[in-house]
């Protein structure tokens, strides 16, 4: 098993680093808000806590929260422009400092391709690098599901999203950086797993993650260490 030290090498000659989006690189959960917007906030808001802990599927988790949502092509637009996304504090340094190194930066989500690519476009990340969930709709807008045949839409894709850039772009080294149970079973194949509990802390991630941070500029003090 890899040290502290050992991981922090591998951070700091990372070809690539992923990162999770909701309650990572934003500072809350697109679901949720999502849910908030559509007014069934509470019930999808206990759904995901279950999800994040690990307890349940991710796709049955997924399932569940959407069929309660049922949201709209409008209503998912509207979200977007009338509560855009809150970049977390540090995120864009961070990402700015590891395109100046050339890493590539890709964002791997369980959340939505059309919130997540919102972010990329603030972070200078090409949608190209995002890989999130789909959602479906009807000729007139109404929520017509997901696209299941994504892998961020099942247990396990995290980790699937990342033997598939391995192998398209020879990466040597991958770090993941998330705040969730998703994240931390994404390594391997990841070769170093950054646990984040900046924006919510979960006790599972933090009892089993060997390197464990809360804010960014702890990852940009590595960096800059060298």
């Amino acid at each position: 098993m890899a040290s502290l030290l050992e991981m922090k090498e591998v951070f700091r000659n990372a070809d690539a680093v992923c990162f999770d989006v909701d309650s990572t690189v934003i500072r809350e959960e697109g679901i949720d808000e999502l849910a908030k917007f559509c007014g069934v906030g509470d019930a999808v808001a206990e759904m995901t806590r279950r999800a994040m802990g690990g307890t349940v599927t991710f796709k049955a988790a997924l399932t569940a929260r959407l069929g309660l949502i049922r949201p709209s092509y409008e209503q998912v637009q509207k979200l977007i422009s009338d509560n855009p996304p809150q970049l977390t504090p540090g995120i864009r340094e961070l990402v700015s400092r590891l395109h100046q190194r050339g890493v590539q930066v890709f964002l791997v989500s369980g959340g939505f391709q059309s919130i997540v690519e919102h972010v990329a476009l603030q972070l200078n990340i090409p949608t190209a690098n995002v890989f999130a969930n789909r959602l479906k709709f009807y000729f007139n807008g109404e929520y017509a599901g997901f696209d299941e045949t994504q892998p961020t839409a099942e247990s396990g894709g995290k980790g699937k999203v990342i033997t598939h850039l391995k192998e398209q772009f020879h990466f040597k080294k991958v770090v993941m950086i998330g705040d969730g149970a998703t994240d931390m079973e994404a390594c391997p194949p990841a070769d170093c797993f950054i646990g984040f509990g900046g924006n919510v802390i979960r006790k599972q991630v933090k009892e089993k993650a060997k390197w464990y941070i809360t804010h960014f500029d702890e990852l940009l003090k590595e960096l800059e260490e060298r």
